[in-house]
């Protein structure tokens, strides 16, 4: 079934279910999304919960990558699994017409207070986006995908220096078309982008793909830039983690993890 050419990454065509746009297409695989924009709608799911408690934020997502989430129509399924007074767990998966489920989110949501605790953000301090640099992005072998989709600026490393690299993502479309995008839409859209971004390996040479994200939050982000101060280690092994630092442009958000299969390509 073709993608639809909406200026989005989704359209939405029931409460639950999703199709995709070739906005979505990761540089890969021509079939296969990049897993940013399904790791938004999963938590977009979960802040649009049935029932949800507004004083109950969003803390910590942990995603499985079970398999490569194909450009189709996709269907969200949303699951309680605590729901006590300080402390809800939620899981949401996401399933292609008559597959299996392809990736699923384990969300921790707890109960905020403001004014109840001083607030504390140690961390480093990185350069803002206005001094940031357009950097050309890798090849890849079709026009229309996730790369035109985001814009990504660098102050340190560009996605062809190996090492560790400072980027500023912000996306160009909406998540869900006609829909608003929310702050935690725009970080977890380009939290799974920092093993591409700090590579330590030629991409020609090998493969670095993730089977999970966890994405940890101690701050709501505002704005529109999301930032991934990242770095990649590799074990000779083939087992490796790219992590990044999240900032806004007020400062830092929280972290992103990704663990590794690193082997030769082909």
């Amino acid at each position: 079934m073709p993608a639809s050419q909406a200026e989005a990454f989704y359209e939405r065509e029931a409460e639950d279910r999703f199709r995709p746009t070739e906005y979505t297409r990761g540089p890969w695989d021509m079939g296969s999304q990049h897993a940013g924009p399904p790791a938004a709608l999963l938590g977009l799911a979960v802040e649009q919960r049935p029932g949800g408690r507004p004083q109950m934020r969003i803390a910590r997502l942990t995603y499985e990558i079970m398999r490569p989430v194909p450009i189709q129509p996709l269907t969200v399924d949303l699951r309680v699994l605590r729901a006590g007074r300080t402390v809800e767990l939620m899981e949401a998966g996401l399933t292609p017409d008559g597959g299996k489920e392809v990736m699923r989110v384990t969300a921790l949501l707890m109960k905020t207070a403001p004014g109840s605790a001083p607030e504390v953000s140690p961390g480093r301090r990185v350069p803002g986006p206005a001094a940031a640099t357009e950097e050309p992005f890798f090849p890849v072998p079709w026009d229309q995908g996730y790369h035109t989709a985001m814009d990504v600026r660098f102050t340190a490393g560009s996605f062809l220096e190996p090492g560790p690299a400072t980027a500023w993502m912000r996306m160009r479309i909406p998540l869900v078309a006609g829909e608003p995008i929310t702050p935690l839409s725009r970080v977890l859209t380009a939290a799974d982008s920092g093993n591409g971004v700090s590579s330590e390996l030629d991409f020609r040479r090998h493969v670095f793909v993730n089977a999970d994200l966890t994405v940890s939050l101690h701050r709501h982000p505002e704005g529109e830039w999301v930032c991934l101060d990242a770095r990649t280690m590799v074990d000779g092994a083939g087992i490796g983690l790219a992590e990044s630092a999240l900032h806004d442009e007020k400062g830092p958000v929280g972290r992103g993890t990704q663990s590794l299969y690193v082997a030769p390509r082909g």
